[in-house]
């Protein structure tokens, strides 16, 4: 039985340094799903806020994070990978420095809404750039360590914000992004190679309305049921009709 070997394929140069940047941008945005949650009582006195009020900075990520995954292939083709992932990674940074500087509740809803719409692109595009780094022998090998920070990112989120939370303050939940977002940023413009990106790309507005529409009214479902009584609320239930 002949054996056919897998094509060789050059080496990327800086492929370590591109590994840990995207590394360090899908553990950014994997962090920011539990890393608030400890923090919420804190921010709950400090905004004056109520407590279901509050919720809204973890449920405001959630959704937007979700509403703006769909489109991230479409983004990435017309715009080049290299180029959204720098937007994304320099967006998501400069969102969770406004989040830490927010005195109001209103105004960390819509930070936290930019954070969750940078953010949603970082994990696809950083899975996909080290797609592209290895070679299929090594890509098993090299998605373990990826998924690595997919996995440890929720699991060090509380733990990491309960510390910062109690020994600085809750802001710095947030501004614990800046210096690693930035050193990503660095590094994935200086490194990483640029992708071919075709600008005739059109996008399907209303398709994407529609899509945003169910996801979002879904993911609230979800998020709010519980707090809500179900079904036995109004707002669940057109939710859940959406």
């Amino acid at each position: 039985m002949t054996v056919i070997p897998f094509p060789e394929r050059a080496a990327v140069p800086h492929r370590g340094i591109v590994t840990i940047c995207s590394m360090i941008a899908t553990l950014m945005q994997a962090l920011d799903n539990t890393i608030a949650n400890v923090a919420l009582p804190y921010m709950q006195g400090s905004l004056s806020t109520t407590l279901d009020q509050i919720t809204w900075v973890l449920t405001s990520y959630v959704v937007a994070a979700a509403i703006m995954t769909a489109p991230v292939g479409w983004m990435a083709a017309r715009f080049g990978r290299k180029n959204l992932f720098l937007a994304c990674v320099g967006g998501f940074t400069v969102a969770s420095m406004l989040c830490g500087i927010a005195d109001s509740l209103t105004q960390m809803v819509v930070f936290r809404v930019l954070q969750g719409m940078f953010g949603a692109a970082l994990v696809p595009l950083s899975q996909a750039t080290m797609l592209d780094l290895y070679p299929i022998q090594q890509r098993g090998s090299a998605m373990a360590l990826w998924g690595m920070g997919v996995m440890v990112g929720p699991i060090l989120g509380p733990t990491l914000g309960g510390y910062l939370t109690d020994m600085y303050d809750w802001r710095w939940v947030f501004y614990i992004n800046l210096p690693f977002g930035l050193l990503a940023m660095a590094g994935l413009w200086l490194f990483m190679q640029n992708t071919g990106h075709d600008t005739k790309l059109r996008f399907d507005w209303t398709g994407f309305a529609v899509l945003s529409l169910c996801l979002g009214a879904f993911q609230l479902m979800l998020d709010r049921g519980e707090q809500l009584d179900w079904f036995s609320s109004a707002e669940i239930v057109l939710e859940l009709i959406l």
